[in-house]
């Protein structure tokens, strides 16, 4: 059994149960599931978390689950929020990574699968975590564009993933990028690409999470600096928090899952989790 507490996000095959979700006037997730399924049965939650609501929205349905004496099993949430905050930079800043984890480890799951995790604090502090690759979905993009291309990893927290995925393709070349971030304000700045000449040849920027883009942004020029042909961006979890425009300059096509929300936009080619996710 299967329930999709977000509608529009079914990826896993299955019988679903049936419930009605609202948000009470003061702002409080609510939740009603419909009792007419075979309760002995195990259940998994899938669920795109993109706000405290949502974290609050499964928290209370496990709760309710629990009261009609239902096994939950599996959680599989995609995009695991707050993975970006795994280390404390200033003094006042919470390990906001950590504070999802523990919500999440206090509900009790079997299993918890999460696809292309951020870096490695997540499954350390996710207890049962299964973190799902990147290289199927690199692999679906590669198949789009064509063999012929470099992949490009924007920075040094990418390059441990990024050579498992070449190593997964079959040896693709990589070159090794890097960029300098004021952790105090975030701005960005000193992109280098670490090639003398890429000879026109087209690029793939890989990734886990593009948010407003101006990493990718800045790491194109300095690639078309250094001879670059066509460029391509591949992100596991696509936000684009300042749309497209700016992106849709810098790139030929920009491929990206549905992790995190539903997009339709000329400049993206969205490739859908499924029933079988990468």
């Amino acid at each position: 059994m299967i329930i999709n507490l977000d509608p529009y996000f079914k990826p896993l095959d299955g019988e679903e149960i049936q419930f009605e979700s609202f948000t009470f006037s003061g702002g409080e997730p609510h939740l009603k599931i419909n009792p007419n399924f075979d309760t002995k049965e195990s259940v998994t939650i899938t669920h795109r978390l993109n706000s405290f609501n949502d974290l609050g929205l499964l928290c209370l349905a496990v709760d309710a689950l629990k009261r009609m004496q239902v096994e939950i099993a599996n959680l599989y949430i995609p995009y695991f929020p707050g993975a970006r905050q795994d280390r404390v930079m200033i003094k006042g800043e919470p390990l906001s990574v950590k504070v999802y984890a523990d919500i999440i480890n206090g509900l009790g799951f079997k299993k918890v699968i999460v696809f292309d995790a951020h870096s490695e604090v997540t499954p350390a502090v996710l207890n049962n975590c299964e973190v799902v690759a990147n290289h199927k979905f690199i692999a679906e993009v590669i198949e789009k564009i064509g063999n012929e291309v470099i992949l490009i990893s924007p920075d040094g927290g990418a390059l441990k993933k990024i050579y498992k995925v070449s190593e997964f393709l079959g040896g693709i070349e990589v070159v090794e990028c890097s960029k300098s971030r004021n952790v105090k304000t975030g701005k960005l700045s000193g992109f280098k690409v670490y090639a003398d000449d890429l000879q026109g040849r087209d690029c793939l920027i890989v990734d886990d999470i593009c948010d407003g883009g101006g990493t990718f942004i800045g790491l194109a020029e300095e690639l078309k600096n250094k001879n670059a042909g066509k460029l391509y961006l591949a992100v596991s979890h696509g936000i684009f928090s300042k749309g497209f425009d700016e992106l849709g300059k810098s790139f030929e096509k920009i491929f990206t899952t549905n992790s995190f929300k539903d997009l339709a936009h000329i400049n993206i080619h969205q490739i859908n989790l499924g029933n079988n996710p990468f």
